[in-house]
């Protein structure tokens, strides 16, 4: 039997004879149902139409969906010891993929800011041996399609490496999740954020959304909370959710002055 994606945030779901009949992250009110109602595409339809690339962004790896695929993240591949770990993920996996990844050292590990970026999780841990899934457990209910491979982590913190860390800052869900690189930026640290701090269009900011199609702020006290999680980390550099979407020098002070503007702007 096939297993569906969601059309509209790219989540994937069990193999079923029928398509599911809604999408629980796309129900929620910071995302939302398509206007020509809930659609799933099978996995083998979604090979068919789209293909996954990978380019350099800001020297990380990135992978994403061509032409653009529902919410359209890339993924970004931040380097191990042994390998690399997938920081976000993305709808789909192919064979050339696959084997780029494999020339790279291959998956060790993947970890996922936030529900509409769950995308084929289990595909990309499957293929890759199994290896483990870092969700948060606040997020645990969102899971589309379930795999022994999750870990759900508890707490605000929880480490990699002796350089990669995990950080629950809450905000966009309540697990939402960015990660540390401390040998990011040439040693200067780089945060990844997806979109819980999302890098602004010109690229010297980011700003905060409880939800981003139905612009609904996020408060005061979640952004400070945001602020106080990252203020004690090193980063020089902030990678956000797609392409080109960075802060390439100077992001820690970037990101405080981004809090400061933007709770004056909603204060």
């Amino acid at each position: 039997m096939p297993l569906w994606t969601c059309e509209t945030c790219g989540a994937q779901f069990p193999d079923s004879g029928h398509p599911p009949v809604s999408c629980p992250i796309c129900e929620d009110e910071r995302q939302y149902v398509n206007w020509k109602g809930q659609t799933f595409m099978t996995r083998e339809t979604l090979a068919e139409r789209h293909r996954v690339v990978w380019r350099d962004d800001l020297g990380l790896t990135g992978l994403a969906l061509e032409p653009s695929f529902a919410i359209g993240q890339r993924a970004l591949l931040v380097p191990l010891a042994d390998g690399c770990m997938m920081w976000d993920c993305v709808p789909l996996v192919t064979p050339e993929a696959i084997a780029h990844v494999r020339s790279l050292g291959g998956l060790k590990a993947i970890a996922i800011s936030h529900p509409h970026y769950y995308g084929a999780l289990a595909d990309w841990s499957d293929v890759f041996g199994g290896v483990p899934v870092y969700l948060h457990a606040e997020d645990g209910q969102w899971v589309t399609r379930p795999n022994p491979s999750i870990v759900h982590w508890t707490g605000d913190q929880h480490r990699i490496s002796d350089d990669v860390l995990l950080l629950r800052t809450g905000g966009h869900f309540a697990g939402a999740t960015m990660l540390h690189w401390a040998r990011g930026a040439d040693g200067g640290g780089a945060l990844l954020t997806g979109d819980i701090a999302q890098v602004t269009m010109d690229r010297r900011f980011v700003s905060f959304m409880y939800s981003y199609p139905n612009y609904m702020p996020l408060n005061a006290p979640a952004v400070r909370r945001i602020a106080d999680a990252v203020e004690p980390l090193a980063f020089d550099r902030i990678y956000g959710a797609w392409w080109g979407r960075n802060i390439a020098g100077a992001a820690k002070a970037a990101f405080a002055a981004s809090v400061a503007r933007y709770i004056a702007a909603i204060t």
